[in-house]
This record gives C-alpha cells, sequence and structure tokens, in this order.
C-alpha cells in the first residue's frame, strides 16, 4: 500500500481530531527512533501512525474480535481505553495484511501501546511513549514528559505510566493488571533520572 491509501484508510476509520493525533504520533514516533538509534525509523512512524486506527470501533467489533481470534474473555470486561491496542492490533491485522507479513513487531507495539508490558521491545516503548507526547498534547505535565523522553525512553515509559495510574486512581475506576505491571518494572529508570 502506498503512504496516501494507508491516510485514506486510517481517515475513514477516526474522526479528524484523531486523524490529527495519528500523525502527531508518527512523527513523535520517527523523532524517537532516530534519537534512540531504532534500527527503522519508518517502521516506528508506520506504528505510530496506526496505533489509534480501531480507537473509535463499536463494541460489538472488539467482541467479534475477542471471540474470533479466542481472546481472554475476561477482555469483554473492558472498555475502548484498554481494548483499542489489546484487541484493535487485529483489526489493523484484519485491514492491513502486509503488516502482519512484514512487520509483525508494528502490530505488537500497537498492542502494548495502551497498557504498557513489563518486557516492552524499544518499538513498544516508542509508540507508548510518543503517544503521549505527541506536539498535539496540551495536558498538565506534559511538557515535563517531553523533557525526560528527550534523555531515556525508560524513564519515559515510567513517567506516562505514573501519571497514567495517578489519574486513573484518582478517578477510583479499574487499572488493567498489565499497566500496574509496566508500572513496577519501569518506576524505578524514572527515579534514577531524577536523581
Amino acid at each position: 500500500m502506498t503512504r496516501e491509501e494507508i491516510l485514506q484508510q486510517l481517515r475513514s476509520q477516526v474522526k479528524a481530531s484523531r486523524y490529527k493525533h495519528c500523525l502527531g504520533v508518527e512523527k513523535a514516533a520517527r523523532e524517537l527512533a532516530v534519537r534512540f538509534g531504532y534500527e527503522n525509523p519508518e517502521v516506528a512512524a508506520l506504528a505510530g501512525l496506526l496505533h489509534d486506527y480501531a480507537k473509535e470501533q463499536p463494541q460489538a467489533e472488539y467482541l467479534r474480535l475477542i471471540d474470533m481470534y479466542g481472546l481472554d474473555e475476561a477482555l469483554k470486561d473492558w472498555g475502548n481505553n484498554v481494548l483499542h491496542g489489546l484487541v484493535g492490533w487485529l483489526k489493523i491485522k484484519e485491514d492491513f495484511p502486509f503488516i502482519a507479513q512484514e512487520h509483525p513487531e508494528i502490530l505488537q507495539a500497537i498492542k502494548t501501546h495502551t497498557v504498557g508490558s513489563s518486557t516492552m521491545s524499544m518499538l513498544d516503548k516508542i509508540v507508548y511513549v510518543a503517544d503521549y507526547i505527541e506536539e498535539n498534547r496540551t495536558f498538565e505535565g506534559v511538557d515535563e514528559a517531553r523533557k525526560i523522553a528527550q534523555r531515556s525512553l525508560d524513564a519515559a515509559v515510567a513517567f506516562e505510566t505514573v501519571r497514567t495510574v495517578e489519574f486513573l486512581a484518582k478517578k477510583r475506576v479499574p487499572i488493567y493488571p498489565q499497566t500496574i505491571e509496566t508500572y513496577n518494572a519501569y518506576v524505578n529508570a524514572l527515579t534514577a533520572v531524577e536523581e
């Protein structure tokens, strides 16, 4: 597929503001890949571009994917914020079969971009962080996150995960267990950067 065909397909799946965000994550992922020496910045950029491809799918589509691919039934208890990564990567696999064939690492990065993982690859970290710091983000703390991301991917993963856990805890909503595992795996990286 050409870039324009990929963009056209993405535009057909998400609203304009989400499309703009995806372009921002594409740019941030490419920049992080170059900064930290990832072997293929264009692969990182494509993962960033498509990370939210399934974000606006109806719940019924997530349920179909869970059933069709035999995923853990417990996923059905979670909402879009978790499912668009943990399940949405399968929608990308269906709609962009060349990615599954040529770059399965993109699907893995998209799968983990919402909840992280205790064993993230460099590409996983790039997409996870790029989603948080892309240039269109304006929330409190994003400038600090961007500064940390200039120095250390691990510390940036830790910072983002700490902020996510704090946010969800304040809202008194359940936190997906893999997010807690991510926190535990990376929190020391943040402490090391702050010292």
